[in-house]
């Protein structure tokens, strides 16, 4: 099936999705007209880069075509996982289909799907089980009161989520919203869903930043104040806050609401060096495990003695990184590389500096994504913690120069925003 747009004004590099393309199978007698009368001006686009399964849920979503249309693979195939997560009437239902989510990453792991993929598909599994856990609420509880979106944050919202990851999300709700008339709803619609997705296997977060708390289950206009709150009085909390919530994606709802928040947030914060200042001096308390002779120095003691944490000292710094381009950029994008490439666009990072880093997330993000599958391949419960004894001389070097990577650029943006500016 080809799908092509020919407005010149359409968005480049971008797969066209005309919502009208339907019209000349239902009406003969378009026939006979012009091309030009038929084609969609505004077409629906998708980026080259997105993968199948999310032309397939905007395909589905227009009605253009099934799932089966595009691919028909065995179970554990994510378009098969989404297609049955989307025929379910049942939490048991969603329950069975969220413990193949590890399965799925076995797979991916064996096919050698790169990290990118690995994390946008693992993700829209999670983003299906959402919708789907919001849909069967909404059809028992009835139609929301007052529009909202729901929204993911933390890895889910940057797209990048493994078989472990707990679950950060909140709601934005109208200025419409009031306490009295419309609390309970958004209360137990919210609680629903939370506990919905602990059911499938994504726990709760232990900093309860999830939309059955209070505070993340707010109006616009209190969200927007957050933010100002957050930049202006950087204190330790705001600091934690901020690596979850300035990482938002909307998932379900009204999405202009999330749309409006992140442009006005992104709109200031490039103006704000103190802000910048302590960010950068927050992300530099995550540092690569290298000690003065360059090599990589494990855990000594405890538990994990002898292991590398990759999440903590390898994708969290990069993450970070990531983030303060963004923040200091003003850049709408959410996902880490999205965000080293428009950086490097924008001459926030050099081109050889980009790549590095680009290069680097996605070696240690396949280091992560190989060890926790052979956790799961001897039935234990995937973590982040690596034996070094795992990886090949080769293996090790690269991940040696990967942890140089990003140390170099912790020590560039610690230079470009000193301690003394606190």
């Amino acid at each position: 099936m080809s799908i092509v747009s020919t407005d010149h004004a359409a968005a480049p590099n971008a797969i066209a999705l005309p919502d009208s393309a339907h019209r000349l199978a239902e009406n003969a007698s378009l026939l006979g007209m012009p091309l030009q009368a038929l084609v969609q001006r505004n077409p629906i686009t998708l980026p080259l880069n997105a993968s199948v399964l999310e032309v397939a849920r905007t395909l589905r979503w227009m009605g253009m075509v099934t799932a089966s249309d595009l691919m028909r693979q065995p179970s554990t195939s994510p378009l098969d996982l989404a297609r049955n997560i989307h025929r379910q009437t049942t939490l048991e239902g969603l329950v069975g289909i969220g413990q193949q989510v590890k399965a799925l990453q076995n797979d991916l792991s064996a096919a050698n799907t790169s990290a990118f993929h690995t994390g946008h598909i693992i993700t829209a599994i999670t983003d299906a089980l959402t919708c789907r856990l919001i849909a069967l609420t909404e059809a028992e509880l009835g139609p929301p009161p007052v529009p909202y979106v729901w929204v993911a944050a933390g890895s889910q919202g940057r797209c990048e989520q493994t078989a472990k990851s707990d679950q950060d999300n909140c709601m934005v709700l109208d200025d419409a919203y009031e306490p009295l008339l419309h609390g309970n709803y958004f209360k137990t619609l919210a609680r629903r869903v939370c506990d919905g997705l602990a059911a499938c296997g994504y726990i709760h977060c232990p900093g309860e930043m999830m939309a059955m708390t209070d505070t993340w289950r707010q109006p616009l206009h209190v969200w927007r104040r957050y933010f100002q709150r957050w930049t202006e009085n950087p204190e330790p909390k705001a600091l934690m806050l901020i690596t979850v919530f300035f990482d938002l994606r909307a998932v379900h709802g009204q999405l202009e609401l999330l749309q409006a928040l992140r442009q006005d947030v992104l709109a200031h914060t490039p103006q704000k060096s103190l802000f910048l200042a302590h960010v950068v001096n927050n992300a530099q308390k995550q540092r690569p495990p290298l000690n003065l002779f360059g090599q990589i120095a494990s855990s000594h003691s405890g538990a994990h003695a002898g292991t590398v944490d990759l999440k903590n000292h390898a994708i969290t710094p990069i993450v970070d990184l990531a983030r303060i381009c963004a923040l200091e950029g003003g850049l709408l994008e959410v996902n880490t590389q999205d965000r080293i490439e428009k950086a490097s666009k924008m001459g926030e990072l050099s081109e050889p500096s980009a790549r590095d880093l680009r290069d680097a997330f996605e070696f240690v993000s396949r280091l992560r994504i190989a060890h926790q599958t052979h956790c799961m391949q001897r039935g234990l419960e995937p973590d982040n913690h690596l034996h070094l004894q795992e990886l090949s001389n080769f293996e090790r070097d690269h991940l040696r120069d990967a942890f140089s990577v990003i140390q170099s650029l912790q020590d560039v943006w610690a230079q470009r925003y000193p301690s003394g500016l606190l």
